[in-house]
């Protein structure tokens, strides 16, 4: 079995304030997932808003450093004690997808300009190779790579540009894609395009994902593990049907009951007294 991701003992704290009056905020708490695997899974990390799942997605992605511990993605050392590897070397195992595709691409240059980018500087392709794999990367999403060139972000839909940040993702051919919260920018009415993406994606092309969300019901559906969040400690982990049908932690069963069905109104969660 292959470890496609471990994290041991994974601490983050802040510190807000001067020196006097300064205090701590434990923004992950002794953080433990361990996924082995012999095939492509997606991992989904599910929580309320403050509950620690960015920071977990930030800290695995680098743009964090861990306070203490560490994290493995398959087999290798990514953050924390012993990752030693390389900014290109890191890439080419790892590859974000972020919450805004508006935010991702700039609005002066072409959005294919990204994907060559990419291609030359961190997958290490000549430009023959760079233009093959755009196409490819394009394709596998369901785009034409002469719909995209040379034109800019106000020319796409959110759904598109969503779906273009994918493709970027793909050109390294990356072992995990971590994508931190992909469709709440988007249109709901397409939200399950990129949802079915990471699915075939996982099936046809061998990705692993850890798709970071609030929305459990997206969670149920792609997910084969489910690691539940509350204040910066993992509460329940495991097979995303068994934690789903059958979830151990009350504040599982809290996030669970808060799901709309076609059997019950929702209503919102009544403020907890101070």
């Amino acid at each position: 079995m292959t470890i496609v991701l471990k994290t041991e003992e994974l601490n983050k704290v802040y510190r807000s304030g001067g020196i006097v009056g300064a205090r701590q905020i434990h923004a992950l708490r002794d953080v433990n997932i361990t996924v082995d695997s012999d095939k492509p899974v997606v991992i989904a990390v599910v929580g309320e808003s403050g509950s620690g799942k960015t920071t977990l997605a930030k800290t695995l992605l680098r743009l964090e450093a861990p306070t203490s511990g560490r994290a493995i993605v398959y087999d290798n050392v990514v953050a924390g004690t012993g990752a030693t590897q390389s900014k290109r070397e890191f890439l080419g195992l790892v590859q974000p997808i972020f919450q805004n595709p508006f935010e991702a691409f700039s609005r002066y240059r072409p959005v294919d300009a990204y994907l060559y980018e990419t291609a030359r500087r961190v997958a290490g392709m000549d430009k023959t190779q760079a233009e093959a794999a755009v196409a490819d990367a394009l394709d596998s999403v369901g785009l034409d790579h002469g719909h995209i060139r040379g034109k800019y972000t106000a020319q796409f839909s959110g759904g598109e540009l969503q779906r273009i940040s994918v493709a970027r993702a793909l050109i390294p051919q990356p072992k995990l894609i971590i994508a931190d919260e992909p469709v709440s920018m988007i249109d709901a009415s397409r939200r399950m395009i990129i949802i079915n993406l990471f699915k075939r994606l996982r099936d046809e092309a061998g990705r692993s994902f850890l798709y970071i969300t609030h929305d459990l019901a997206t969670a149920y559906y792609i997910s084969d593990f489910v690691a539940v969040m509350n204040k910066g400690q993992v509460v329940e982990f495991g097979p995303a049907r068994q934690v789903m049908s059958d979830p151990q932690h009350s504040y599982t069963r809290l996030l669970l009951d808060s799901i709309p069905t076609i059997r019950s109104r929702w209503r919102p969660r009544a403020p907890v007294a101070a």
